[in-house]
């Protein structure tokens, strides 16, 4: 054997090398990954630690394991095995236990998918501890019983993810104290949530259900929280009544969906984030007097000076509206370092040429832009004032506005200006019926280069779909190549 291969820096290299091929891996046969690390194990003592490791790092659950036991090997791996080999087998006796074991304190990534084989360990004793050097854990197993999580939460556990919770993960911070990454799939008692979020001490990252106060408050004690996502799958009439003043001082993303929007206001007027950059909410109606309070309480948080990507939206609609215009975008002005802003309401979101040249004066960094709402209104932006306002976002690459399809107040040919970044334009739905289609895709083609054709809110209603056509036409007409040039100041279309 090459000397080379005697230093564990290079063996460590090669090794890891082939553990990064794709796996056909699905519990039942063995990928080629595998097979070649099994092989190398057996070539010399060299090798076998590190093989091994790699060989047992990731594993689909229990069976694997469960293979190493003599009496149960055959069982195991006869062809004609059947998924419910286990049922009538006999749980694990006391000199078996070194066979399953003999393997699991290598096992760092593991994911359960059922609870076939949990009674073949009962005869373990309760202080086993059987992955020792577990690091992550996904749990989607369909139905879980008392006792079924006790083996798996290592100390040494940093990531879990549960598809429901249960009331084994009730302290699970205290178990797995250097936990970072916890995800709670569905919808669980507020109250035992609370308790199981409050035992963590190093959370980095947490998706869960709904919070209560007290959960709140802890987690604003967590200086390495970095990313906070609360989803509710239903409606949680939990409000927030008796939370502090504090400061999320590292929190970088925070996404609150299917929550009240009172509850939503709450958090934002009585918590500060100072590091964040990513703010999303999706809240089940948001009609105009609530899109107001919350718009006007988040241009008063303290996050101006960071946040980078917001997402509003609003998932079911209702039946009527009050009419008034949401005076939405003055609110986002303060937030200068912004790259994407996305407004889906439930009332008209209005927006001239003047707002929506001051608007692209607040943000230089924007690079998506999507106004929407379900009850479109007359559009009073002209493409005269779209582009006068493109001229000062030269890396938008997405934008959704309205645009007055009649008023045709710029002629494409005469212009030097090109917006080569904009790849992709969505229109509102409201359609006039006497538009231009031919000017609306010369102006297109001219002055979008980059965009082939373009989408409307909803469908592709009859003037848009007559306007791509006549894009196709004009990109397909060699004559009527469009220059590059990218020149101008915004006052020239002012």
């Amino acid at each position: 054997m090459h000397h080379a291969l005697f230093v564990s820096e290079i063996l460590v290299e090669i090794f890891t090398s082939l553990n990064q091929f794709p796996s056909s891996e699905t519990g039942w046969i063995q990928s080629s990954t595998q097979k070649s690390l099994a092989s190398l194990a057996r070539t010399c003592k060299t090798f076998y630690e590190l093989a091994m490791d790699l060989l047992w790092a990731k594993i689909p659950g229990l069976r694997p394991l469960l293979g190493c036991v003599t009496r149960l090997h055959p069982m195991i791996y006869d062809p004609k095995s059947k998924y419910s080999w286990s049922q009538h087998v006999d749980p694990l006796a006391e000199h078996e236990f070194p066979q399953f074991l003999r393997h699991s304190a290598r096992v760092r990534s593991m994911t359960v998918s059922a609870n076939t084989y949990f009674h073949l360990l009962t005869a373990l004793p309760i202080e086993t501890c059987v992955f020792p050097g577990l690091v992550s854990l996904s749990w989607i197993v369909q139905y879980t019983n008392i006792g079924d999580f006790h083996f798996f939460l290592s100390p040494t556990l940093r990531r879990c993810s549960v598809s429901e919770f249960h009331s084994d993960l009730k302290y699970i911070g205290t178990r797995c104290t250097a936990l970072e990454d916890f995800t709670i799939m569905q919808d669980c008692g507020t109250a035992q949530l609370s308790e199981a979020v409050r035992s963590c001490k190093e959370l980095k990252r947490l998706r869960c259900p709904t919070l209560d106060s007290a959960a709140w408050m802890h987690l604003s004690t967590i200086p390495s929280l970095l990313e906070a996502r609360v989803l509710a799958s239903r409606i949680v009439l939990w409000h927030l009544d008796n939370l502090d003043f504090a400061t999320f001082l590292n929190l970088t993303t925070l996404s609150l969906r299917g929550i009240n929007v009172a509850d939503v206001v709450t958090i934002i007027q009585h918590f500060e984030f100072p590091s964040l950059k990513e703010l999303e909410m999706q809240v089940h109606v948001l009609p105009w007097g609530e899109a107001e309070q919350l718009f006007c309480a988040l241009s008063q948080c303290k996050a101006s000076q960071t946040l980078e990507h917001i997402n509003i939206s609003s998932r079911d609609r209702i039946q009527e509206h009050s009419g008034n215009s949401l005076m939405a975008v003055r609110h986002f002005f303060c937030f200068k370092q912004l790259r994407t802003l996305r407004l889906f309401a439930h009332c008209p979101i209005y927006l001239d040429n003047d707002l929506l040249f001051e608007a692209m004066t607040s943000w230089p960094h924007i690079r998506s832009l999507s106004l929407v709402d379900w009850y479109p209104c007359p559009p009073t932006v002209t493409f005269r004032g779209l582009f006068a306002a493109l001229r000062l976002c030269p890396r938008l690459q997405d934008l959704q506005v309205s645009v007055d399809t009649r008023n045709i107040d710029i002629e494409p040919e005469a212009e030097s200006f090109q917006h080569t970044s904009l790849k992709n334009l969505i229109v509102g739905s409201f359609e006039f019926g006497d538009a231009d289609v031919e000017a609306i895709a010369r102006i297109i083609f001219f002055m979008l280069p980059a965009v082939d054709r373009v989408m409307c809110a909803s469908g592709v209603p009859r003037l848009w779909n007559n306007v791509n056509r006549h894009l196709e036409f004009l990109r397909n007409k060699p004559s009527s190549a469009p220059g590059c040039c990218i020149t101008g100041t915004a006052s020239d279309l002012s």
